[in-house]
C-alpha cells in the first residue's frame, strides 16, 4: 500500500468518519452500548449454564437433578438483562445525549431528568392500540396454542417484547425526541421557573413539568396519527433498520464492516471502537434471536471469538511469531513485550510498536487477515458446522475460550476459532518474513 492509498483513506474515510463519530447521537449510542456489557455478559453467564446440557448431552441428567430444579430463580438474572435490553439502552443514550446537549450548549438541564423522561416517553409507545369500530381501544390476543399473549396492548415473553432488543432502536428514536423536546423547552425558557432559596432537587422536577406534558402531547399525536394508519412507531422504526441488520448479516456486508474498521486503523484511529460500537444494537438483538433458534452468525462477541483473536487485525499468531522466531531484535523484543496482552486481544503494542498503523509492509494482510477469519466464522455458522453465538463474552477472552462460551459450550466452535487464528496467521507470514528480514538486514547494517 503506497502513500497514494494512505492519502486517500485519510481525505474519504478518516476525516467522514473521524466527523461521524463526534456527532451527538453516534456519541450517545457508544455510550449505551458500553453501558449494556456487564449486564449482557452477566444475562448471558446464566443461559450457558441453562444450555450446557444441550451441546455437552452427558450433563442432561446430573443438570435435571440439580440446576434445573431452581432455573426459574437463576433465569431471572437473564431476563432482567437480556429481557429489557432496549429499556437500558433508553436510558443511558438519553442520560448521555442530555449531557452532551448541557455541556456543549451550556444550558441547565439535568441528564437523570432526560433519561426519565425518555423512559416515560418510551413507555408510552410500547402498549399495542387499533382503531376499531370508531375507536381506540387496546390490543387483547390470547392465542395459547403458540404461547402468545397480548393482554392490554402488552405482548409477554420472558418479560414484555417490545422491552427487549427488538425495542433498543424504538428506544434510542423515542429517547432523541425526549430530549431535544426537553432541551427546547429550557433553552427558551418555557418552564416553571422557581426562586433560587428552592432546593435543587425540588426545582429541577418542576423544570421538567412543562416538558413533560409537551413529550406527552408529542407522543400521544404520533402514536395517534399511526394507528389511524394501521401501525405504530415500533413497526416503522424497524423497516430502515431492518434494511441495515439484513445487510450486516450477509457476507459481504461482513466483509465492509471489518474493511472499515482496519481502514480506519491503518490511518491512526480506533476503527473497532467507532465501528463496533455503532453495531452492538444489532449484534445482541442477533442473539437473542439466536436464542430463540435462529442461527446468525453476526452476533454476540463473533467479533473476538472468530475474527479478531489477539486484536484488530487478527494478530495472535503474529505476535506469537515474531516473539520467538523474528531474526530481528527489535521485532523479538516488541513481540515478547506484547504477547501476554495479544493472549486478551489487546494490541496496540503492535498497532503502534510494529508498527501496523501507516505501515505499507503490513497493511494488506492487515486488512485480509481479519476478513479471511471472519469468512472462516461466517460460513461455519451460516452452514450450521457450529452453533450460533447465543451469550456475550467479555471481549477479552482469549481464543478458543470466547467462541466455546458464547456457543453454549460446542466445542466445534473453539476449532473453528483455532482454525481462524491460524488462517490469519499463514495471511501474515510472507509480509512478516519480507518485513523481518529488512529489519535484521537494517540492524546488521547499523551494528
Amino acid at each position: 500500500m503506497d502513500n497514494k492509498a494512505f492519502a486517500f483513506l485519510e481525505k474519504y474515510l478518516m476525516g467522514p468518519m473521524g466527523k461521524m463519530s463526534q456527532w451527538r447521537i453516534v456519541r450517545g449510542v457508544m455510550a449505551a452500548g458500553m453501558a449494556s456489557i456487564p449486564f449482557t455478559i452477566v444475562g448471558s453467564m446464566f443461559l450457558v449454564l441453562n444450555i450446557l446440557p444441550d451441546t455437552m448431552t452427558f450433563l442432561k441428567g446430573f443438570f435435571e437433578a440439580t440446576f434445573f430444579k431452581v432455573s426459574s430463580l437463576y433465569m431471572l438474572a437473564n431476563t432482567a438483562t437480556m429481557g429489557i435490553l432496549a429499556l437500558y439502552f433508553c436510558l443511558v443514550f438519553a442520560y448521555e445525549y442530555t449531557s452532551i446537549h448541557a455541556q456543549e450548549e451550556k444550558i441547565e438541564v439535568n441528564p437523570l431528568t432526560g433519561a426519565l423522561l425518555s423512559m416515560f416517553a418510551f413507555f408510552m409507545c410500547i402498549p399495542e392500540l387499533v382503531f376499531k369500530d370508531g375507536m381506540m381501544t387496546l390490543v387483547q390476543i390470547v392465542d395459547t396454542k403458540n404461547n402468545a399473549f397480548t393482554i392490554n396492548g402488552v405482548t409477554m415473553g420472558s418479560t414484555i417484547s417490545r422491552l427487549g432488543s427488538t425495542g433498543i432502536f424504538t428506544g434510542i428514536v423515542v429517547a432523541i425526541i425526549a430530549v431535544k423536546i426537553y432541551v427546547f423547552c429550557v433553552k427558551k425558557k418555557i418552564v416553571v421557573k422557581m426562586p433560587d432559596t428552592v432546593p435543587p432537587g425540588v426545582s429541577r422536577s418542576f423544570t421538567a413539568l412543562i416538558p413533560t406534558f409537551f413529550i406527552a402531547f408529542v407522543i400521544m399525536i404520533m402514536n395517534g396519527i399511526f394507528i389511524f394508519l394501521n401501525t405504530d412507531i415500533f413497526k416503522l422504526v424497524s423497516i430502515p433498520f431492518g434494511f441495515v441488520v439484513n445487510l450486516t448479516n450477509s457476507w459481504l456486508g461482513l466483509m465492509v464492516i471489518y474493511f472499515l474498521i482496519h481502514a480506519l486503523w491503518i490511518v491512526g484511529i480506533h476503527g473497532a471502537t467507532i465501528i463496533s460500537s455503532l453495531l452492538t444494537p444489532i449484534v445482541l438483538a442477533n442473539m437473542e434471536a439466536n436464542q430463540a433458534g435462529a442461527h446468525i452468525p453476526f452476533a454476540g462477541e463473533f467479533q473476538n471469538s472468530f475474527v479478531m483473536m489477539g486484536g484488530s487485525g487478527s494478530t495472535l499468531g503474529l505476535c506469537i511469531f515474531i516473539a520467538f522466531f523474528a531474526k530481528s531484535a527489535q521485532l523479538g523484543a516488541l513481540g515478547k513485550a506484547a504477547l501476554v496482552p495479544s493472549f486478551f486481544n489487546i494490541n496496540e503494542p503492535l498497532l503502534f510498536g510494529l508498527p501496523i498503523v501507516y505501515n505499507p509492509f503490513i497493511a494488506i494482510p492487515f486488512f485480509l487477515a481479519p476478513m479471511t477469519a471472519a469468512t472462516i466464522g461466517y460460513f461455519a455458522i451460516k452452514l450450521q458446522m457450529i452453533a450460533p453465538p447465543v451469550a456475550q463474552v467479555p471481549w477479552p477472552t482469549p481464543i478458543g475460550i470466547g467462541a466455546f462460551i458464547g456457543s453454549g459450550g460446542d466445542w466445534k466452535a473453539l476449532v473453528v476459532s483455532f482454525i481462524c487464528g491460524i488462517a490469519a496467521f499463514l495471511i501474515y507470514f510472507p509480509f512478516i518474513k519480507f518485513y523481518d528480514n529488512k529489519l535484521y538486514k537494517e540492524e546488521q547494517a547499523n551494528a
